[in-house]
């Protein structure tokens, strides 16, 4: 829920975009005083070249010569905030961002001026009592886009329709609001599973989410976490089944794709109800995005290693080889990656082992020549292959 990391420009396509006035910001020779909103003006550009510190100094100059509690000091406070994010400044990022509420309490100032509920959300995920603190910050959060859903719901042009534009920002605000929906939600699966009410309010928040945004995948993968919890599995395997339709066949730049780190947890989600054909699906195309995550190799050796369980328990015994074979390249490469980057996750490095050695205690050691260090195509499918016909 933190603030989005702009997108970084090349120097050359950023000159001749920045304002004469963020220019002379930025070290211009003008005697003129500079005002605070040109100043945030510089400090956007700069933090949009890479240049944080830069950044930072700017913004800080645009608070000491804002009013206090001006829209000009909201400004620069809220753009400190995101600033010190970008920076891993979490204590100082949180400081800023509690000025900024003061002067805005409900979010309902332009978010132009730093205004709107960015703030409350990273405030939420910043919280250092988490719980019922991070909760409190959602639900402004979400209030605050709730308003901004209804004045765009109610606003239409000329023809009584709203314009793409429009249309396009009130999708955007849907999402971020089912978004903020499911984060309260999983704070209640997680810091107040305590609660007596905690059922009921994962219940209400999950429902609400899938009726904001029945097109965003990630609320109807967080509506499957709360089946599980209940052990609902059928209702969590329909409920993930819907979650993959959206995106699957998607290419992915598409924007409706979920977050690399959302699919991984997916995965691990369509494993638990034993959904381990399609957990494979999605680990593959995680592969082929990123082929250095060591939990993405983890979990894939993992899924072919149960689906191989599973298939030989039905005495299906060409099937079950195939898939273990495809497990051990897949846990070969997890074990590889695990040490060139001294992975820290103990449990996972040694489950994998452990998966191994059954693997090996069955089919033998892999044939020579076949050890992922020759791991350029990663071409399981060739190995299962030349080991059956063995």
């Amino acid at each position: 829920m933190a603030p989005r990391r702009p997108d970084k420009k090349s120097k050359r396509s950023g000159k001749g975009t920045v304002p004469r006035g963020a220019a002379a910001a930025g070290g211009g020779s003008s005697s003129k005083p500079v005002s605070p909103q040109v100043l945030v003006k510089a400090a956007e550009y700069q933090l949009q070249e890479g240049n944080a510190q830069d950044a930072a100094a700017l913004a800080q100059k645009a608070l000491e010569g804002s009013s206090p509690g001006s829209d000009d000091a909201l400004s620069a406070l809220n753009f400190l905030g995101q600033i010190n994010l970008e920076l891993g400044d979490f204590e100082t990022a949180r400081a800023y961002l509690l000025r900024a509420v003061a002067i805005d309490e409900d979010g309902a100032k332009d978010e132009s001026m730093g205004g709107g509920p960015e703030k409350f959300l990273s405030l939420a995920q910043l919280s250092e009592e988490g719980g019922q603190d991070s909760v409190g910050w959602f639900e402004k959060g979400a209030a605050a886009l709730k308003t901004r859903i209804q004045a765009l719901e109610s606003a239409k042009g000329k023809n009584g329709k709203r314009s793409d534009e429009q249309e396009m920002l009130l999708e955007e605000l849907r999402k971020k609001l089912a978004m903020t929906l499911c984060s309260v939600a999983e704070v209640y699966m997680t810091d107040l599973s305590w609660e007596e009410d905690a059922e009921q309010r994962c219940e209400a928040l999950t429902t609400e989410a899938t009726m904001v945004a029945p097109d965003f995948a990630e609320t109807w993968q967080t509506l499957a976490n709360v089946r599980i919890s209940q052990s609902r599995f059928d209702d969590a395997k329909a409920a993930l089944s819907r979650s993959l339709e959206l995106w699957k066949d998607l290419p992915p730049e598409d924007p409706s794709v979920p977050a690399f780190p959302s699919r991984v947890a997916l995965s691990r989600l369509l494993m638990e109800v034993e959904m381990e054909q399609e957990a494979i699906e999605v680990l593959e195309r995680l592969v082929g995005e990123d082929d250095q995550s060591v939990e993405v190799w983890y979990l894939g050796g993992w899924s072919l290693y149960v689906m191989g369980e599973k298939q030989k328990d039905n005495k299906a015994e060409e099937d079950w080889k195939a898939s273990w074979i495809s497990s051990r390249v897949w846990l070969n490469q997890c074990l590889h990656l695990y040490k060139l980057q001294d992975y820290e996750d103990e449990r996972l490095g040694e489950h994998a082992g452990e998966l191994l050695a059954a693997i090996a205690k069955e089919l033998g050691d892999a044939p020579a020549g076949k050890e992922e260090d020759d791991d350029d195509e990663y071409d399981w499918e060739d190995e299962s292959d030349e080991e059956m016909q063995e």
